[in-house]
């Protein structure tokens, strides 16, 4: 069947090792599996968000507690198990630079030509800037009471 050929092609395309170089190795910070209430709480301090978006992140997932896990049309696959997961996961800060990114890491960023910084609009500087805007009616002679539109 066709199906199974498939599943044969997927399973040794995702079980073997890791081979195109990419991986890099920093030390990290993880909150621990699961999702519940604290977790929502202990990533929005890590983030150091301020109250209202902790209030609307927990908001939101009391209304996703409530609803029903998918029923996928024509899948077979095992359900979810929410509290398997790992929410949360960041390159541990570097004391002697805690505002920048570890070398290592901006190494691999460059090797896959994904910029840390945005370049500042790139397609405006191909172009002659357009022309100072002129207005499309006559400037009236100064009067005492100002026009709104002057």
């Amino acid at each position: 069947m066709i199906m199974s050929e498939d599943k044969k092609i997927i399973q040794q395309f995702t079980s073997g090792e890791y081979k195109e170089g990419f991986v890099t190795d920093v030390e990290q910070e993880f909150i621990p599996k699961g999702l519940n209430e604290e977790i929502v709480r202990m990533i929005s301090a890590r983030k150091e968000e301020p109250e209202w978006l902790l209030e609307f992140r927990l908001d939101a997932f009391r209304k996703w507690q409530a609803m029903p896990q998918p029923d996928w049309a024509h899948l077979d696959m095992p359900e979810i198990d929410f509290q398997d997961i790992i929410y949360f996961a960041a390159p541990k800060k570097d004391k002697d630079r805690p505002k920048e990114i570890d070398p290592k890491l901006a190494e691999t960023f460059d090797k896959l030509g994904i910029p840390l910084k945005e370049p500042w609009m790139p397609c405006l500087t191909r172009f002659p800037s357009p022309p100072p805007f002129e207005r499309p009616w006559p400037k009236k002679a100064s009067s005492s009471a100002a026009s709104p539109r002057q």
